[in-house]
């Protein structure tokens, strides 16, 4: 199986992981954001790697600037993710403070 064909059904899995979250409403909004910014990242991955190829007859992460651009996607979501988590925490030891 290539690393494309497992990329693409690797989604699907995680498709089912965002439906569960959002489902629960347990997860922290900041970090749900975040999961689904995970989605952006993937979106734009594709067509970048697509110019790479074309463009410059290269894998994407041979392109340094474009690269670098798709991923301040995935930077993005994990901070989202990591920041919504950390409010979470935070909040949670405010009620037990006041309970």
């Amino acid at each position: 199986m290539s690393k494309d064909t497992l990329f693409a059904i690797s989604l699907f899995p995680y498709l089912g992981f965002l439906w569960f979250l959002t489902r629960s409403k347990k997860t922290p909004k900041l970090a749900l954001i975040g999961f689904y910014v995970l989605l952006i990242f993937v979106g734009i991955t594709i067509p970048a790697g697509i110019y790479a190829k074309i463009h410059y007859g290269e894998a994407l992460a041979n392109i340094d600037w474009l690269h670098g651009s798709a991923e301040s996607f995935l930077s993005i979501s994990n901070i989202l993710v990591v920041l919504g988590f950390r409010q979470a925490i935070i909040e949670a030891k405010q009620n037990n403070i006041k309970q």
